[in-house]
């Protein structure tokens, strides 16, 4: 493994760069990017919110599949669900309809899946996020030792099977 990369270009050029697949892996219950706070809050207090924030995002990944590649993440959440994992089932309505495909896993399902959140590119480039005491994510690192890259590979298979699509999940857990 090499150390913590901070992030910035390193880590932009990660999503510029992958030439078929983008997988990320979600099993923090609770989110607190900077750039999204504002938004959070008002989903919370009211259920809708600005995504003006969100909007090159989703330029990005409509951009991409366009161009044939693919997106797509396996959240593992806990339930009841957390006011950062409800946001982020409601955002993911966006993702899904520019081509990035989310999907829900309860926790109590999640068995033997990586304690961690990463980023997978192409099935070989992993980038281990790193989260501060506030939840920010604040680094990555990239995993390169062959025997983990395939542990991750088989452990993306795995979530992916035992998912459920975003408005299956939502169907089942939103009040």
């Amino acid at each position: 493994m090499s150390g913590l990369i901070p992030i910035g270009p390193q880590w932009y050029e990660l999503f510029e760069t992958f030439e078929h697949t983008a997988y990320r892996l979600h099993v923090r219950d609770t989110y607190n990017a900077p750039i999204e706070r504002e938004s959070k809050e008002q989903f919370v207090k009211t259920g809708t919110a600005d995504l003006e924030w969100f909007q090159d995002w989703l330029a990005s990944i409509r951009d991409a599949t366009a161009a044939g590649r693919t997106f797509r993440r396996v959240r593992v959440v806990s339930l009841p669900l957390t006011d950062s994992a409800r946001y982020g089932l409601w955002t993911a309505s966006f993702n899904n309809e520019a081509g990035e495909d989310i999907r829900y896993l309860a926790r109590d399902d999640a068995e033997g899946l990586p304690a961690f959140d990463y980023w997978m590119f192409d099935s070989r480039t992993i980038a281990k996020m790193h989260f501060n005491d506030e939840d920010e994510l604040v680094g990555f690192e990239l995993i390169e030792d062959p025997a983990e890259v395939v542990e991750l590979n088989y452990q993306r298979d795995a979530a992916w099977h035992r998912s459920i699509t975003r408005d299956a999940f939502a169907a089942r857990h939103v009040v």
